[in-house]
């Protein structure tokens, strides 16, 4: 397990597939996800089987409130291009609903990930694409020193309207733990 300071990152368990659907599921979330359809177990389980355990260019972890051992959300490195060093980073608590809470979990988790990714993995940038109405993931990133790189503009059809997705980045040599 990877530790943080209140939470730790951990293998995603087979166990943790049904808890993350339901949280994956969620219409709150589901919004903010570029995946946009309701997935059965049987995605799930695909999902798992063939990227998180056999695609070498996705590293996903669970995440984990280190008191208890609580399963709290799922986050990770995809699209890791290991010529180039960079990877998307991806994030979300589910627990208590919270998506990205203001309890400190989401941040530290990210901080956890980004170690991970910058001091282990030798990565450089570490990348994400935001819808604009994506309030509290854009707010968390630009705190932990995520760069605006550009705009997709109206790349995203939400609540009857055309939305940006903004890309968002940081280098390792910008990433203060």
């Amino acid at each position: 397990m990877l530790k943080g300071k209140i939470t730790g990152l951990a293998a995603i368990e087979r166990e943790d597939l049904k808890q993350l659907l339901d949280w994956r599921n969620n219409s709150e979330f589901r919004k903010y996800f570029r995946e946009y359809r309701e997935l059965n177990m049987t995605m799930q389980e695909q999902w798992f089987n063939e990227s998180v355990i056999k695609d070498h260019s996705t590293i996903m972890f669970s995440i984990r409130r280190l008191s208890d051992n609580q399963l709290l959300g799922c986050c990770g490195l995809v699209y890791i291009d290991w010529v180039h060093r960079h990877a998307e980073v991806s994030l979300y608590v589910g627990y208590k609903n919270t998506y990205i809470d203001n309890e400190g979990l989401a941040e530290d988790a990210c901080t956890t990930l980004l170690h991970y990714a910058f001091k282990e993995l030798c990565l450089n940038k570490i990348w994400t694409e935001i819808y604009a109405f994506d309030y509290k993931k854009t707010e968390l990133y630009k705190k932990m020193g995520f760069i605006q790189d550009g705009v997709l503009r109206q790349d995203c059809f939400y609540d009857g309207r055309w939305w940006d997705s903004v890309i968002l980045s940081i280098l390792a040599s910008e990433f203060k733990q």
